[in-house]
């Protein structure tokens, strides 16, 4: 039977009938019916402790007090919190908590202490005496050895707010208690300094906290906010509401809302990376090129410390009114255009979009690139994401998106994570992986590296670079092997069983596990149990990422696990299905949005004639005026303009000559456009090549939607202005449109505002919209009003649809297609020259290319410099040292970067993140592409790694 299957519990508070849920405790049902309760060890979301006794209450023929936040209501028990027995009580426990505290509100001005001080008419001076443990707090004075946190002992209380906060809702078991009695204090880990600790700064104990002990390091909660505004993260796909506090117009610090993918949690950039916003390096004005100055690739390395140099690249350009340089802007595209009037992929223009805007951003920068240039030339970060998986699901189920949300791992009794590392990539994603296995989920982490997770994971399975098919089409090989299949799923929702269990069992490759086991790594004994469990679990879940799809085989990774599923029918309840994790705050958005060359909004193929139709008309365009063949895609854009046969392009807020596989090629190709457009908020390494730099809006300078990894559409709202005369980026996209001929009148307004529905902003999305059946049902005024709604959205009354494939699949026939994967070899194996493999990825605290962590003094401060990680006995095996640096080597270029010793690194392989011009991962990458997805293979290259002396004599990169 279920809580909600439950009666009610009736009893008395205060002498007036209450009633009670299943499971509620005495102090939230009397916060629900409005009556106070002094407490400061309890706080919703955390599990309750007792400890503090500030919540007693007296329940009738009871003979002490009870603590009401854990003390559950009984039939018929009468409670009551105002007799005088209570508030005597309550108000001692404040006093000697206040005995042992200095004046919290000057590190906390709504300190709780002190409120429910004044508020009881307790007196903060009644005990004198300071408690040994607080006053050797007070000596030790403040610990500011974090950059994010500062640490006052003095003012904590022991509520043990922090440690749960930690412990029970992050999973990062940091903080604790050590001592007893009086000299009980919290300690990070076993004692050390916080700046010293595996603190991982997600700031969840300085949320916690009710006196300030723990509080951003900036002094911020010693100061009043003049305002807060809800919003969303702008960082990772898990899609995070927070809520900015503005003083004197700048973001003076940031703490989680209560969204739907975080419950008020976040990571250490959701919370302290927001500073890049107000950093000296915003572009303010906008930028023309010098005629005197050459696109030169070698100035992106003229730094003093090996980062771009700011002052270098500004000194190409001058400054220009925002007329001058939107003409000249719109001019240099329509030379490009009327110089070469060809349709389709052959046109002379092309757009890099950002999944790091809105959705209204990316589907008018789509539309404008389509409708002036006709062309599908227009792509973004996806296709350096998860476009082979996308292409993987497309084919094989009928959508690319994902079929339950990451909070489903709570109902799941098996999750997979392959290829990915949420610990890193999304911290709060991770923490409901690791409430799960609390809760009794078995974890199985399957990656080359041993990551944070592994320490949560029931089984781990590192296998060897390269060899993921292997593992996945063994696992596939038990299930159907040992009759562990679903068979009514399998007969009523799929297509091609038969076909995909001749190509596993009598094939031409044997894919038993003692087969796969010396080309995977992992012994066959630990496939089977592997695959044993996920096939006979109750409801298993799959979590994958950009170990996963950034393969020239990502494809083939991606149908295997859909096979996985499809198979078993695990997919279409709760605690099921499959979940590519997103790794930008918007680029599953920016793909509903249409900003893939391949698809129009809403995946509707460019091929399909009554989708060009559809947008044709609601463009005013006419029949026949969109090309019915698929634009090129990231790098094959690049190559075409390397090669000449794109003349100009417009790049907004991506940073391709550090994000594209094989920089130093990108670069050059950048370098020979006759005229290319950025808009972005800093001068990047892009920007670097640019013929007019517009300075555009950072996220919270404007309002807009973003749709996160879980499909939830979520309302962004303007925080603080833009700095100087810098503009929104869909109004500088309607500027251009104007000046290309396009008539555009949506009205945006420059400063980014807008949440009105008659408002610029909401006149695009209603017409997108239009185009979407996915969101047809949730208008601008509902999502003005909800803030954040799941699609698909069919109906005004839809409430929207987290779990999706429920009873059939979006194909023509309703069912899934399965598709046999062969074993192929990566495109670019080790040899005697490269005798390594290189991995790159993203860190917990920087993220994409740097552009934003990187201008976040706390995030910097914590990951200042590049480093290449290698297995101890890898850094012994070439005569290095951790912490000296090392030259890691392609057939691409070259990198000197510090030795970071990682015992979860395998032998022989590198790992960098690529967040860092002054070591730039993509400058070794490999570029070779997936044949169906169109992605690079950046998670895979044969490499070397040399002492820094040994580079003279070693063979050149080219």
């Amino acid at each position: 039977m279920s809580a909600q299957d439950l009666p009610v519990i009736d009893f008395t508070l205060n002498g007036q009938p209450a009633q009670a849920a299943p499971g509620e405790t005495l102090w939230q049902v009397a916060q629900r019916v409005g009556v106070d309760i002094p407490h400061l060890c309890h706080k919703p979301g955390l599990p309750s402790a007792g400890n503090c006794r500030a919540c007693v209450v007296e329940v009738a023929g009871e003979r002490v007090l009870a603590a009401s936040c854990c003390r559950a209501p009984q039939p018929g028990m009468a409670v009551r919190t105002d007799t005088p027995r209570v508030q005597a009580a309550q108000r001692t426990v404040l006093e000697l908590l206040n005995a042992d505290a200095p004046d919290t509100t000057r590190l906390k001005r709504d300190s709780e202490l002190a409120r429910w001080t004044e508020r009881t008419g307790a007196r903060s001076d009644r005990f004198a005496a300071r408690g040994p443990s607080q006053a050797a707090a007070q000596a030790r004075g403040t610990d500011a050895s974090h950059p994010a946190m500062a640490v006052n002992l003095d003012a904590c209380i022991q509520c043990t707010r922090c440690v749960r906060a930690c412990r029970d809702i992050q999973g990062n078991d940091v903080l604790g208690l050590s001592f007893r009695g009086g000299q009980v204090q919290v300690v990070f880990d076993q004692g050390d300094p916080m700046g010293q600790s595996t603190c991982v700064a997600c700031g969840e104990c300085v949320q916690a906290c009710p006196t300030g002990a723990i509080a951003p390091a900036n002094g911020a909660y010693a100061r009043a906010a003049d305002a807060t505004v809800d919003s969303v993260c702008p960082y990772c796909g898990v899609g995070c509401q927070l809520t900015y506090h503005v003083k004197d117009g700048r973001i003076d610090h940031v703490e989680g809302a209560q969204g739907p993918a975080n419950e008020g949690r976040l990571c250490v950039k959701g919370r302290f990376g927001f500073d890049y916003v107000h950093s000296p390096q915003r572009l303010t004005r906008p930028l023309v090129r010098r005629a005197d100055a050459p696109k030169d690739p070698s100035i992106l390395t003229q730094g003093p410390d090996g980062r771009t140099d700011q002052a270098t690249l500004r000194a190409q350009f001058r400054e220009a009114t925002w007329d001058e340089a939107l003409d000249l802007a719109a001019a240099g595209l329509r030379r490009a255009r009327e110089a070469q009037p060809v349709k389709g992929r052959g046109a002379a223009v092309a757009g890099f979009g950002s999944a790091k805007g809105t959705n209204e951003e990316a589907y008018l920068f789509q539309k404008l690139i389509r409708t002036a240039f006709h062309t599908h030339n227009v792509d973004h970060c996806t296709r350096l994401c998860h476009a082979s998986s996308v292409a993987a699901l497309m084919e094989g189920i009928g959508s690319g998106a994902v079929s339950n949300p990451l909070r489903d791992v709570a109902h799941a009794d098996f999750v997979l994570v392959i290829g990915a590392n949420p610990a890193q990539n999304h911290p709060v994603g991770a923490s409901w992986i690791k409430n799960a296995v609390q809760r009794g989920t078995k974890l199985v982490l399957a990656d080359p590296r041993r990551t944070e997770l592994s320490r949560q994971a029931w089984r781990t399975l590192p296998f060897r670079p390269g060899s993921d098919v292997a593992l996945l089409n063994a696992m596939l090989h038990v299930i159907v092997s040992e009759g562990l299949t679903n068979p009514a799923f399998i007969a009523e929702r799929t297509l091609d069983f038969d076909r995909l269990k001749t190509h596993l069992t009598d094939g031409h490759t044997d894919f038993s596990p003692e087969a796969m086991a010396p080309v995977c790594g992992i012994d066959a004994a630990t496939i089977r149990e592997v695959a044993r469990a996920y096939a006979t679990s109750r409801a298993s879940m799959i979590l994958w990422g950009m170990g996963v799809s950034q393969h020239t085989y990502g494809t083939d990774n991606a149908r295997c696990l859909i096979a996985l599923a499809m198979v078993t029918g695990q997919i279409g309840r709760p605690g099921t299905g499959l979940h590519p994790l997103r790794g930008q705050n918007n680029v599953q958005g920016a793909s509903d949005a249409g900003l893939i060359p391949l698809v129009l909004p809403d995946y509707h193929r460019v091929a399909e004639p009554a989708a060009r139709a559809r947008a044709e008309t609601l463009w005013g365009l006419p029949p026949g005026d969109l090309d019915d063949q698929p634009g090129l895609t990231v790098v094959e854009i690049i190559d075409a303009v390397y090669d000449g046969r794109i003349r100009a392009m417009l790049i907004q807020g991506e940073n391709p000559a550090m994000s594209d596989p094989d920089s130093q090629h990108v670069r050059e190709a950048l370098s020979r456009l006759d005229h290319l457009v950025v808009q972005d908020i800093f001068l990047t390494e892009t920007a670097a090549f640019a013929d007019v730099v517009l300075p555009a809006s950072a996220w919270p300078e404007k309002t807009g939607t973003v749709t996160n990894t879980d499909r939830t559409v979520q309302l962004g709202r303007k925080a603080v202005a833009c700095p100087g005369e810098a503009r929104a980026d869909a109004w500088i996209t309607e500027q251009l449109a104007q000046r290309l001929g396009l008539g555009w009148s949506y009205g945006i307004a420059p400063d980014g505002s807008g949440a009105e529905p008659e408002s610029g902003i909401g006149r695009v999305y209603e017409e997108m919209r239009a185009l979407m059946d996915s969101i047809a049902g949730l208008s601008w005024p509902r999502l003005l009003a909800q803030g954040a709604v799941t699609h698909p959205v069919l109906t005004p009354d839809d409430p929207g649809q987290p779990i999706v494939f429920t009873d059939h699949f979006p194909t023509p026939t309703g069912k899934a297609r399965l598709v046999p994967a062969e074993l192929r070899e990566p495109a670019e194996r080790p040899d005697a020259e490269y005798p390594m493999v290189l991995v790159t990825g993203r860190q917990l605290e920087h993220w994409h290319t740097g552009s934003m962590t990187r201008r976040s003094k706390v995030l910097d401060a914590l990951e200042s410099d590049p480093t290449v990680s290698l297995h101890p006995g890898t850094i012994a095996r070439l005569g290095l040292q951790a912490g000296v640096p090392a030259v890691v080597s392609t057939r691409r270029g070259r990198i000197q970067l510090p030795v970071r010793a990682d015992a979860g690194i395998p032998a022989d392989v590198a790992f960098i993140p690529f967040a860092y011009v002054e070591a730039a991962a993509n400058l070794l990458t490999n570029p070779a592409l997936d044949p169906v997805g169109k992605i690079a293979e950046v998670k895979y290259c044969a490499a070397r790694v040399t002492p820094v002396e040994d580079t003279q004599t070693a063979a050149p990169a080219p």
